[in-house]
């Protein structure tokens, strides 16, 4: 007999009722200014979410140095622990900036895979190129001049490189590739924060993202992956690392090699789930909204065994008082 899946539909919906536990939770802080407390706020609402699945879970990418490492950084055990052996990638508030500000596009992050199929990163930089599903492999290309890759990605959607959009985070090291990409006539959404949202972009065509470039987070580099594989999409990444400090990171995750190119099998070898919840709105998701006492969550999950792509909304009703009878079918 063929040996069961680590990974299921059950297990995948189980994944989704914790980035929405999350989302909810991260939304009570939006707009009050306190990163610090919107990412412990979140990190504790998807411990709890992730305890309560059965499953044997390991934390290999988790909330780094964010207020929440202490919950769920790396190396922490998650689940049950009855039932299948899941390796987890995370962010619980991808953008606390974004949440804080009440600005678009901060989202609650998870990914799973079956044991030893995401790879460890150190919580460093990470070079990145990233596109949608439908090209050939040679389109793109890490080590390339920013300018050629939006030429050679134009001509192979065949549309001008003037009608070619590529998301770049907004901060001073990527003053090169901005002005590269302009050189070719390019245009540039840049953003503020949120990488692995980014990356998501390019996959889905109502975006209008078509490339993802630039140095981001590492962990956001391997949750990006989780997402392009259930998709098909591509992406090339490098460690970036610019410190003594974060060489000894990338060792201690058992990075020998920092001039590697990893490509999407090198970060996500095996099947995955991917889902994440909005807290803001932004262009692929919609915030959190509470009406008449009631939570709504708009959320997408995406499996890469059997294809599928699913949004969800989910409303969870007000508890009710102590005493109070329930409504009915509940």
């Amino acid at each position: 007999m063929p040996k069961a899946s680590a990974l299921t539909s059950i297990l995948a919906y189980a994944m989704i009722r914790a980035t929405e536990a999350t989302a909810a939770a991260a939304e009570r802080l939006v707009g009050a200014g306190d990163e610090a407390a919107a990412d412990e706020a979140a990190a504790s609402a998807m411990r709890a979410a992730l305890d309560a699945i059965d499953m044997d879970g390991a934390v290999v990418v988790g909330d780094g140095e964010a207020a929440g490492a202490d919950v769920l950084g790396a190396g922490r055990t998650v689940g049950s622990g009855k039932g299948a052996k899941i390796d987890i990638a995370l962010d619980a508030l991808e953008g606390p900036t974004l949440a804080a500000k009440a600005m678009p596009n901060a989202i609650a992050v998870l990914a799973a895979a079956p044991r030893g199929g995401i790879l460890r990163v150190p919580n460093i930089y990470m070079d990145k190129i990233a596109i949608g599903p439908g090209f050939a492999k040679d389109v793109i290309d890490l080590d390339a001049p920013p300018g050629d890759n939006a030429l050679k990605l134009a001509a192979a959607k065949g549309v001008d490189v003037r009608d070619l959009t590529v998301c770049v985070l907004d901060r001073p090291r990527h003053d090169r590739i901005i002005a590269d990409l302009r050189r070719v006539g390019a245009r540039i959404n840049l953003i503020s924060d949120g990488d692995v949202a980014g990356v998501i972009h390019t996959a889905y065509p109502e975006t209008r993202i078509d490339m993802y470039l630039g140095v981001g987070g590492a962990p956001e580099g391997v949750l990006a992956a989780a997402a392009l594989r259930c998709v098909g999409g591509q992406i090339q990444a490098r460690m970036a690392c610019r410190t003594e400090a974060d060489r000894q990171k990338a060792a201690s995750a058992g990075i020998k090699d920092l001039t590697r190119r990893y490509e999407l099998d090198d970060l996500v070898s095996s099947e995955t789930i991917f889902v994440a919840t909005g807290v803001t709105g932004g262009d692929l998701l919609d915030g959190v909204r509470r009406v008449n006492g009631s939570t709504h969550t708009h959320s997408l999950m995406m499996t890469s065994f059997d294809g599928m792509i699913r949004t969800i909304r989910s409303v969870t009703p007000q508890a009710p008082p102590a005493g109070a009878s329930k409504p009915p079918g509940r």
